[in-house]
């Protein structure tokens, strides 16, 4: 690429998830397909679950565990999840899976975020453990898209906390799915219809929720402990972040956009992979502000979780690019 990279316009204006992942795929794309070793100089790119019906190259945009069945299957050469928990559990055979996953990362996209358990203030719940311990008849908005990562998530901190979703609704509560993403979050809490807000994405809605009379609910220790055990990282939403929160707040992690692969995808396939991603890296949007930050994708931090192991030949790569030491 030469010339001068056009200016980004606001993350918020602009790139849903899902907008994020397709030009990821695409740019991806883009790059791969004028290489001489792919023989339809074409690549596919799945943004839903479907086959690739025999292409040498298809690329997968979507964030759920199809996804990542179809990258193991070898249907799809690359996907991206989040957060990136659920990639260490593949990774580790926890949760949904049976054993572990032949999966390795190309980097992490940065995004620092929190799973929010927020209930509304005038509840006897003091935190989520009691939900289970008062039998509580919970009535909760969670994610619209059923396939959603989170709604697994969910299930694994309500069974660490020591209830289910159908204990839940036995006690008399529910769940509506219907919250999504850059939409208004709080009709139903606002007409009563639910009591409670179960999201990612705190930024973004945590200071109008405790507006509006929400209280998040943090979660004990030892319900973190089961967590972990099983893959996903401690978290916490911190007063300094939200002007009305009073104290930090224990939570589960959901941060990091993993980029992934089969961990046999050919070393080829994988350098021109990462190239592609550091010459289009200013074509591609993410939650902060100008190209997206390559240099940091292959580094464990916060916001880029690196729980699974990067694939040797990108390690090789960013290590080459001097972007890892």
């Amino acid at each position: 690429m030469t010339g001068e990279a056009p200016p980004l316009r606001p993350f918020e204006t602009w790139a849903s998830a899902s907008t994020m992942r397709s030009r990821v795929v695409l740019e991806i794309a883009a790059e791969l397909v004028g290489a001489d070793d792919q023989p339809l100089r074409q690549a596919r790119v799945l943004l839903r679950h479907q086959g690739s019906d025999g292409w040498p190259l298809a690329l997968h945009a979507g964030s759920t565990l199809e996804a990542i069945k179809q990258v193991v299957s070898g249907t799809a050469q690359l996907s991206m999840v989040n957060p990136a928990a659920i990639l260490t559990l593949a990774y580790r055979g926890t949760g949904p899976f049976s054993a572990p996953q032949p999966v390795r990362v190309i980097g992490v996209i940065p995004s620092l975020d929190q799973f929010v358990f927020a209930v509304r203030a005038t509840s006897p719940l003091e935190r989520f453990e009691d939900i289970g311990r008062l039998h509580y008849p919970l009535k909760a908005s969670v994610r619209d898209q059923p396939d959603h990562c989170i709604h697994m998530m969910l299930d694994h901190v309500m069974a660490a906390a020591g209830f289910s979703g159908a204990d839940v609704i036995g006690w008399g509560g529910g769940f509506r799915n219907e919250v999504r993403p850059r939409a208004p979050r709080f009709v139903a809490y606002d007409s009563g219809a639910v009591d409670a807000i179960f999201d990612e994405a705190v930024d973004e809605w945590g200071d109008a929720g405790l507006e509006r009379g929400l209280k998040f609910l943090p979660l004990a220790e030892e319900t973190i402990v089961r967590l972990e055990a099983m893959g996903y990282r401690r978290g916490v939403i911190r007063a300094e972040t939200l002007a009305g929160l009073k104290a930090d707040v224990p939570t589960v992690d959901f941060s990091g956009w993993p980029i992934y692969v089969h961990a046999d995808l050919p070393d080829r396939l994988v350098e021109q992979i990462c190239a592609a991603l550091d010459a289009r890296k200013h074509l591609i949007p993410w939650q902060g502000e100008g190209p997206l930050p390559v240099e940091r994708m292959c580094r464990d931090a916060a916001d880029t979780p690196l729980d699974v192991p990067l694939h040797p030949a990108a390690e090789k790569f960013w290590r080459a690019q001097g972007y890892l030491s």
